[in-house]
This record gives C-alpha cells, sequence and structure tokens, in this order.
C-alpha cells in the first residue's frame, strides 16, 4: 500500500487538537497563547517585571490595573484599577481586596465569589500595568522625586533615572533608607566613588518597594 493511498484514508484530527499541535510547535505569540488558555478553560499568569522576584509571587499594591478575565462571561471581565484602599470593584462580587495578594491569589478569591453565581467559574488575573512599587531619592539630584520599581534596579540605576548628581552633591555620603518590618528604618551606606571604582560594589544593593536614596 503506497503512502499516498494511506494519507487519502487517514481521519482528519479533531479542530481541538489541530489547534493544540499548532499551538505547541507552531510560532505562536505569547498573546495568542493567553487567549487558546483562555478559550479553553485554563489560566495564563501575569508576564510582568517584578523586582527582587518572579511573576508568581509580585505583589498587588494600590494604583496597579488589573485585568480580570472569568471564562465566558465577557460581562464580568474587566479591566481594574486598585483603589487606595486596595480593593478592586467587580460585578456580583462588589469590592474585594486586591492589595497584598499575588495575581494567583487573587484568581482563587474572585473564583470563590463568583461559586454563588456561575458553576465553576476560571478567573485569570494579569497586571496590566504594574504601578505600586515605587521608590524615592531626594537631595541633590537632578530630578528628585518618586519612580515606579517596574524591574530589578540598583541604587545606580535610581541614581541615572534622577538625571544624576548636581554639582555640590556629596557623593560619598549617599545612603538609602529601608523601612523593616517592625517600621523602623535603617540606612545603608553608599560610596558612590568606590562603588564605581569596584571598591565596593556590594553597596550598590537591588532597591526594594519603598525605599529612599538620599543624596546629601
Amino acid at each position: 500500500m503506497s503512502f499516498a493511498h494511506v494519507n487519502a484514508h487517514k481521519p482528519a484530527l479533531p479542530v481541538f487538537l489541530t489547534l493544540v499541535l499548532s499551538v505547541g510547535f507552531g510560532q505562536t505569540s505569547p498573546t495568542n497563547v493567553k487567549n487558546v488558555a483562555a478559550e479553553n478553560g485554563t489560566r495564563a499568569e501575569a508576564a510582568v517585571p517584578h523586582a527582587g522576584g518572579s511573576t508568581d509571587d509580585y505583589v498587588i499594591g494600590a494604583d496597579d490595573v488589573l485585568a480580570i478575565n472569568v471564562w465566558k462571561e465577557p460581562d464580568l471581565s474587566r479591566s481594574a484599577p486598585v483603589r487606595p484602599d486596595g480593593k478592586i470593584t467587580l460585578p456580583l462580587i462588589g469590592d474585594i481586596v486586591a492589595s497584598g495578594s499575588t495575581p494567583r491569589e487573587l484568581q482563587a478569591n474572585i473564583e470563590k465569589g463568583l461559586e454563588k453565581y456561575i458553576s465553576k467559574p476560571v478567573v485569570t488575573v494579569i497586571v496590566q500595568e504594574a504601578k505600586s512599587h515605587k521608590f524615592n531619592i531626594v537631595g541633590e539630584v537632578q530630578k528628585p522625586g518618586t519612580y515606579l520599581l517596574n524591574g530589578p534596579m540598583t541604587v545606580l540605576d535610581g541614581i541615572a533615572q534622577a538625571g544624576g548628581f548636581r554639582e555640590w552633591a556629596k557623593t560619598k555620603n549617599i545612603y538609602v533608607l529601608r523601612s523593616s518590618s517592625d517600621g523602623s528604618r535603617k540606612k545603608l551606606a553608599f560610596n558612590y566613588k568606590r562603588v564605581i571604582k569596584g571598591a565596593d560594589a556590594g553597596q550598590n544593593i537591588q532597591l526594594q518597594t519603598g525605599d529612599t536614596i538620599v543624596v546629601p
């Protein structure tokens, strides 16, 4: 029996299996993968830059903008900004606390809230805009202020964000103010001149949410 003859009588693959194969082996963009996952009742995790951690442990905070997708329920799916009180408002559920949760944790909480209205709800939470993680820089820099911490950043990165030093900056006496879990604050020294020479590279620490760089 010839190969052509076998193929002529080979049953067609089901449409769903063909779609899965095309996603698994074709040139599919991340956006398309998310869409396919949503259509088949599976979750797509948020791919958001996060300072010092993976996308799974990104902690949602006030000012973040979330994309909430409820599978097969377009009227319940929407973009939701996190209010200063840490909550978002969703149909049926009303207000729900988002701040302090990871996207995965918030998904579970929304699903639990929807269970009384929908049979086996499947929810996807994606952080569209990460605006809650910020650091401050004050003192003798060109542009003091508050900046978004959208990815891993060091003290040098923060100084560069602020446009560099002013003429009379005391670059040997810079420090980072960091809040501890008990509410206290500690000073972390940063000697710019030694750091750029490689003498104290360990002082060029990775910034955390709420850090304040002080340039005397």
